[in-house]
């Protein structure tokens, strides 16, 4: 929060190299209940193990780079991100690193979903997560209590979706 002191919103520049947005929030009372009674006598930390090795890490980004990205779908990762640019809500879209943060999360979903070849919605399922924290709203936008998800969603709705290839 910005009203804590030393703590300061990051600049775009800084944002954009996040590869993923993930909004965890708060668990529900039921689980709150749950974590106070698994940790009232442990550490929650002392059980802690691995679950991959440095090398199994380089693997699986080796793997990643395996994964084909067909052209229609390479376009479609295109005509999102240069839409959020063109997009009148946005002061700054998504940059070209937003992109190559799409696709590089799209292979790594088909690759755990064990594909060799990705499709437009793993494009889609990760858009939000890999975008919206890059895009900067216009202040007018903002001041109206408006989001990035909402015009990212617009986008989504409105970028045509490649027919499948034979």
């Amino acid at each position: 929060p910005i009203e804590l002191e030393g703590t300061f919103p990051l600049p775009e520049a800084q944002l954009d190299r996040f590869l993923l947005k993930i909004d965890v929030g708060y668990p529900d009372k039921e689980e709150e209940a749950s974590i106070l009674t698994r940790f009232q006598k442990r550490d929650p930390f002392a059980g802690l193990v691995p679950v991959a090795t440095p090398e199994q890490i380089v693997q699986m980004q080796d793997a990643r780079r395996h994964v084909r990205v067909s052209g229609p779908v390479a376009n479609y990762i295109t005509e999102i991100v240069r839409a959020t640019r063109d997009h009148s809500a946005f002061r700054f879209g998504a940059s070209p690193r937003g992109s190559l943060g799409l696709m590089r999360s799209a292979q790594g979903l088909a690759a755990v979903r064990g594909r060799d070849y990705t499709l437009p919605d793993d494009v889609k399922y990760l858009a939000f997560p890999v975008l919206a924290h890059r895009l900067v709203l216009r202040e007018e936008e903002r001041l109206r209590g408006e989001t990035a998800d909402r015009f990212l969603k617009d986008i989504i709705d409105q970028v045509p979706v490649p027919a499948p290839t034979q």
